[in-house]
């Protein structure tokens, strides 16, 4: 499912985000930066270690905010760290919006056309599927259209799931009327 806001496509994507192919994908991660499990994981076991090497070296930050590491062996240039949670793995809509508005800033500072989104805090976190989905989808869908400027042309919510795939469906319908 797609759609389109001012010059940017907003779609969904089943499957694996190491494997998609776009300028960055977002890492859920927390403040610390250390890539346990969960996408995490994933990323440092498919991109190398030293993309957490290189995320560590700027943390600790604030929880909500992001920062930038190369992809190592990704087929991404970039892994844009949002920090969803702190130390306590606890996360809230306030802590998954500012994350995803950081991450946006992030990809537009660097002038990427395509980034890709896991739902953040889903796992460890345990912050529900359908609540996910519609902070992250709405946000995003806010900051598309208060910056009609950005580099951004393609943004991607890749859900590992079907279970997830159907939660942001349903909401991308309700928000988008589709």
């Amino acid at each position: 499912m797609e759609v389109r806001i001012n010059d940017t496509v907003l779609s969904l994507h089943k499957g694996d985000i190491t494997e998609c192919e776009v300028d960055a994908i977002v890492n859920a991660a927390n403040n610390h930066l250390w890539m346990g499990a969960g996408v995490a994981g994933a990323i440092k076991s498919k991109g190398g270690t030293e993309i957490e090497k290189e995320a560590v070296s700027k943390g600790p930050i604030p929880v909500g905010e992001a920062v930038v590491t190369t992809a190592g062996g990704l087929k991404a240039k970039y892994v844009i760290h949002a920090a969803v949670m702190g130390q306590d793995l606890l996360t809230d809509e306030k802590k998954i919006r500012n994350a995803t508005y950081n991450s946006l800033l992030r990809a537009d500072e660097l002038k990427l056309e395509s980034i890709a989104f896991p739902a953040f805090g889903t796992g460890v976190g345990g912050f529900p599927m359908d609540r996910c989905a519609r902070v992250m989808l709405d946000e995003t869908k806010l900051y598309l259209k208060e910056n009609e400027d950005t580099s951004l042309r393609k943004v991607i919510f890749t859900l590992y799931s079907e279970n997830a795939y159907k939660e942001f469906e349903k909401v991308m319908k309700e928000l988008f009327g589709e």
